[in-house]
């Protein structure tokens, strides 16, 4: 659809009240998606606005009655722009994601974070494994915010961050540096569980690529500023959960936990392996296609899942 000219607002639009008002209409009108951040409109535009104005994010009635200079109106138009007709997820502009509460980095290296594993963490996941784990994995780490987000509500565990990806680690390398936790988290470079062969973990967390080609196909525009390798994992968005299922009980301690998010491909996972007690979880926060096998499990259908890789 045509967007408005932005060039000549400037004189219209005076008040953050104005700003952020006229960018929740024009992304509501542009059809724009929101999921990488904020979930509507308004709050991408109060988000924009406020970064670029190096502001706190919340709004109050007096802030809203602020008016911006020249120079502030015509970047906050510059962004809402650059947000219409390039599609860049509002993260990526601003470079800064929230996660479990904590701050990250992150560029089009990584997926924006947005796991509904970050509530798991936040609960320290209650009643889904038996003691506190000294050893975590989180595999496909991308910007590292799972395994950043563990190490702070597990302070005495020692946490490996995997990524097949080198420029995902650079980012998560930034992360785990801002956080302090360089002695805590370690980042390796890993196909999968290759970088880590002969380890064992209390508890393995990942939110590998599980896009299905379909889905794929059909993105709205902002996914496509994602790493396409972050998203989508064959025909059925399974193919690198079905190497994670063949090989995690050789990585997990003897009561130990995998928890795996597959989003929408769950439909395709419970349809490949039928006879597996997959425990999908629930999330207050909204989120789904998260499940819990224990060690015990994985060794029970090990031959199932090794023979669904060959």
């Amino acid at each position: 659809m045509d967007t408005v000219d932005f060039s000549d607002l400037s004189e219209q639009l005076h008040t953050i009240g104005d700003y952020v008002r006229f960018g929740a209409s024009q992304f509501n009108q542009a059809e724009l998606y929101f999921g990488h951040g904020t979930n509507n409109a308004w709050d991408e535009a109060a988000l924009l606005t406020m970064f670029q104005l190096s502001l706190p994010g919340e709004l109050s009635a007096d802030l809203m009655q602020c008016r911006l200079v020249l120079a502030e109106k015509q970047a906050v138009l510059q962004l809402f722009e650059r947000r219409i007709v390039e599609g860049v997820p509002a993260a990526y502009l601003t470079n800064q994601a929230m996660f479990c509460g904590l701050p990250f980095y992150v560029d089009e290296r990584v997926l924006v974070p947005r796991s509904p594993i970050g509530e798991l963490i936040e609960n320290q996941f209650n009643g889904l494994i038996e003691n506190e784990p000294n050893r975590i994995l989180d595999l496909c780490t991308g910007s590292g915010c799972i395994a950043i987000a563990c190490a702070v509500y597990f302070p005495n565990a020692e946490v490996d961050a995997v990524d097949l990806s080198i420029d995902a680690l650079n980012v998560a390398q930034m992360n785990i540096e801002g956080h302090g936790l360089t002695e805590q988290v370690i980042p390796i470079q890993s196909d999968v569980f290759s970088g880590v062969e002969g380890q064992s973990y209390d508890l393995i967390v990942t939110n590998p690529p599980y896009v299905d080609q379909e889905d794929v196909d059909s993105l709205p525009q902002e996914f496509l500023h994602e790493p396409e390798m972050g998203l989508g994992s064959g025909f059925d968005g399974l193919d690198i959960t079905r190497k994670i299922l063949a090989q995690a009980a050789a990585h997990l301690s003897d009561n130990g936990v995998l928890i795996c998010e597959v989003g929408n491909s769950q439909v395709h996972l419970s349809a490949a392996f039928p006879n597996v007690p997959f425990q999908w979880l629930t999330f207050e926060r909204g989120g789904h296609g998260v499940f819990r096998l224990t060690k015990a499990q994985l060794v029970q259908h090990q031959q199932d899942f090794l023979a669904a890789t060959i």
